[in-house]
């Protein structure tokens, strides 16, 4: 399984393709819309969130609301590119307007100008843009619903907020970045129930299980850490105190009381919770603006004011389900194969039950 986005901020939408989802796999459209609601929701979100009401246009790949097997194609169209039409994409007649130069540190804008030999950082923060999201979230909402026809489920919660992690607490740390204009970042935990035994493997790097997530998860903007299971136990404790012990039930089944490794093992799904933790940061659009260079005048300046948000924790964390439930339809897809549903569920019914003769 593979996918590829594509489009700006504010241009005309964004784009996806989805390759590999097998055949007869029924869409619920209405689901997918609501992911796309639920990202944009939040406390502490900005006015673009106003403006936009995201919804899926899938133009290929599925037929009377269900997938052929060939690549899934979608639209998401931006509600704001009327406003920026003179200026984004390729007809736009104005680019010198909303030029920027003065740059933002903590975002792509100028590592995006000196790679690319840009001036105008403009064509940097408009991919770069956490925008980009609403497409892989219409990815992993199909994902989601792939898992879920196997067993699999994907949830996600916000665990801090500026170091709070009480809810009123962090909303009055939220109101605080609003009237001082500042951005808040924070933790939060997505959780996968359901995941088979052996999906992943030993054998080589890439096919690790953590190999199919980390990197995915690790890719969201503002994201900075990814962890799985119980880190600061791992980190803190003896082997023998955090290692989750095997015993054997009544029955004679393999059971574990403890869930510190977050459902991963060698690599290999273990049967557990799959749970990781990311760690964002601040984003970058800081409206009271930062220290830094214009790239144009070569002087010194405060970053440029872009729209944006005080605290995209909560939306964040819709964003890493739909992430995670891409990385782990991917493992599953490698691990397990199959053309059509439901030879992809006997499948993974047999990995079930064989499982159960341990």
């Amino acid at each position: 399984m593979r996918y590829l986005t594509a489009g700006e901020s504010h241009g005309k939408a964004l784009m996806g393709i989805l390759e590999g989802i097998p055949a007869n796999l029924q869409i619920d459209f209405g689901f997918v819309d609501a992911e796309l609601k639920r990202r944009q929701g939040g406390y502490g979100r900005g006015g673009r969130m106003v403006i936009e009401s995201d919804k899926a246009d899938f133009i290929a790949g599925i037929r009377g609301g269900v997938t052929t097997g060939a690549p899934i194609g979608f639209l998401v169209h931006n509600k704001d590119y009327e406003n920026w039409q003179d200026i984004m994409g390729a007809e736009a007649t104005k680019t010198d307007e909303r030029k920027l130069t003065a740059v933002r540190p903590g975002h792509a804008d100028l590592g995006g100008c000196i790679k690319y030999n840009q001036k105008d950082a403009r064509n940097i923060l408009e991919r770069a843009s956490a925008r980009e999201t609403a497409a892989r979230v219409v990815i992993g909402a199909v994902c989601k619903q792939y898992l879920s026809q196997l067993g699999v489920t994907i949830s996600g919660k916000v665990l801090t907020v500026g170091g709070e992690s009480q809810r009123e607490n962090q909303r009055e740390k939220i109101n605080q970045a609003l009237s001082t204009g500042d951005t808040l970042g924070g933790t939060l935990e997505v959780r996968a129930k359901g995941m088979p035994i052996g999906i992943g493997s030993h054998i080589a790097s890439e096919q690790r299980l953590e190999y199919s997530i980390f990197a995915l998860l690790a890719a969201i903007p503002a994201v900075k850490s990814v962890s799985v299971g119980n880190v600061e136990a791992y980190t803190t404790q003896f082997g023998s105190q955090t290692h989750d012990a095997l015993y054997l039930d009544k029955s004679k089944k393999i059971v574990r009381k403890t869930n510190n490794a977050g459902g991963i093992e060698g690599g290999i799904s273990n049967g557990e919770d799959i749970i990781i933790t990311l760690g964002l940061k601040p984003i970058p659009s800081v409206p009271s603006g930062l220290p830094s260079v214009d790239i144009e005048t070569k002087k010194e300046a405060r970053s440029a004011i872009e729209r944006g948000d005080a605290c995209v924790v909560e939306a964040a964390s819709v964003v890493a389900e739909a992430t995670l439930a891409i990385g782990l339809a991917q493992a599953m897809m490698d691990t397990i194969g199959g053309d059509y549903m439901d030879e992809v569920k006997q499948r993974v019914k047999q990995k079930r039950e064989s499982a159960k003769l341990w």
